[in-house]
């Protein structure tokens, strides 16, 4: 595990505390020179690296909270998590003004559960369909107007080579996509999710056989990666300017990701031809629900120094946090006055600033529930691989999922 020590915890200034703030492996370089901005007079604050994966990153912290550890002080959460963190006391409430009219309203939910604040949101994450201008043009598919699954895997059948990148490891990031081609259909994995194990599992549905629908179509196309059933958000990146190009659906760090230079040999010409389009359509007359993820600030229960850690994470999340972490990593803002700075201006081209906003606050989070884990991991039980998915997986996920939050199943 990759430990980062700051200024002055190596500078011989014994008793003064030291706040430790777990991050996962986004923008790390980043939020180390964010974390030193935040240390005061009064403490240091440390950093330690989470693993990749959103699962990973949950069990390491539960276990950590569920034995009272004293120094998980700051944490970066998956917003998903909070729900559940919350529910347990692992997280110390925050004051009802870490949430304004100026945070945008579809990251602003994730904060609140029972009511109350238990984190403070950092950064706004959503996706975007990216796609090379010269192959949809080759396909004959105006872009210009909303596009929906079964049109961007048709057109991408058409032409040798070309591929629809999506995430479709065993993993969060899969759920991800499930839960957004549902939500574009009109429905849910599951409702009523204050009932805890007794939410209604609502996955066995025509939006449910729908997302499967599409599932099963990308998986048996020549549109299909060849590392479908084991692909993340990292493996699909390399086929945009290999061949004619692909349709991916992917989060904002992709434009940042793709900026030319030496050490990812993409060139101007190429970086010009990336189109950017809202979140496909699962069906053509209602509007797509693009996912909503991103990262928020939790202080943990147990921390010695809690009055510190909150203000530590005051700091961490404030605007010019918010700004350093959209320009030079491509995590965007959590705010509506980040989003307006001049130098997210300069750094992003207006209409994909405005996508992205547009697509954080008409997005679809996944289900609020303090037993999120087990919704997310039954899913991924059913139906990973890609390739096993049919007509019938919605009802069997569906009955899945009911025994096991009953306590009739295990994972």
């Amino acid at each position: 595990m990759l430990a980062t020590t700051l200024l002055a915890a190596c500078s011989g200034d014994e008793g003064k505390p030291v706040l430790t703030w777990y991050l996962n492996p986004d923008g790390v370089e980043t939020l180390s020179a964010i974390a030193e901005r935040c240390s005061t007079d009064d403490y240091t604050i440390e950093t330690e690296l989470l693993p990749t994966g959103a699962t990973d990153q949950r069990v390491q912290l539960a276990r950590r909270l569920a034995a009272e550890d004293d120094t998980t002080d700051l944490m970066n959460l998956d917003p998903v998590f909070v729900p559940e963190f919350a529910n347990a006391g692992w997280l110390a409430e925050m004051p009802e003004d870490t949430i304004t009219e100026d945070t945008l309203a579809g990251i602003a939910e994730t904060a609140r559960w029972d009511d109350k604040i238990y984190a403070a949101p950092m950064w706004a994450n959503t996706q975007l369909l990216w796609y090379r201008k010269s192959l949809a043009e080759e396909t004959g598919l105006d872009m210009s107007k909303p596009v929906t699954w079964d049109q961007i895997i048709d057109a991408a059948s058409e032409v040798p080579g070309a591929t629809v990148g999506v995430q479709g490891n065993k993993y969060e990031a899969y759920v991800v996509w499930i839960n957004a081609m549902i939500q574009g259909a009109g429905g849910e994995i599951v409702s009523n999710t204050d009932a805890g194990i007794d939410a209604t599992v609502e996955i066995d549905s025509e939006a449910g056989r729908k997302a499967a629908a599409i599932i099963e179509k990308l998986a048996s196309s020549p549109a299909a990666q060849s590392d479908l059933s084991v692909s993340n958000e990292g493996t699909s990146l390399p086929a945009m300017f290999a061949g004619p190009g692909e349709f991916m659906v992917n989060w904002t760090f992709v434009y940042k990701n793709y900026a030319p230079s030496a050490e990812n040999g993409i060139t101007e010409e190429q970086y010009k031809d990336l189109g950017w389009a809202r979140y496909p359509r699962t069906v053509a007359d209602m509007p797509s629900k693009p996912p909503v993820g991103g990262i928020d600030i939790g202080v943990g229960a147990y921390s010695k120094h809690p009055d510190f850690a909150l203000e530590a994470a005051r700091c961490v999340t404030d605007t010019e946090a918010q700004v350093q972490l959209a320009v030079e990593a491509g995590l965007m803002p959590a705010t509506n006055s980040a989003y307006d700075s001049p130098e997210l201006a300069e750094a992003y081209p207006e209409d994909l600033l405005a996508l992205f906003r547009e697509s954080v606050d008409q997005g679809g989070p996944r289900p609020k529930s303090a037993f999120y884990a087990t919704i997310s991991s039954a899913l991924q039980s059913v139906w990973h691989s890609p390739e096993s998915v049919s007509d019938s997986t919605p009802q069997e996920s569906a009955e899945f999922l009911k025994n096991v939050l009953e306590g009739k199943a295990l994972l």
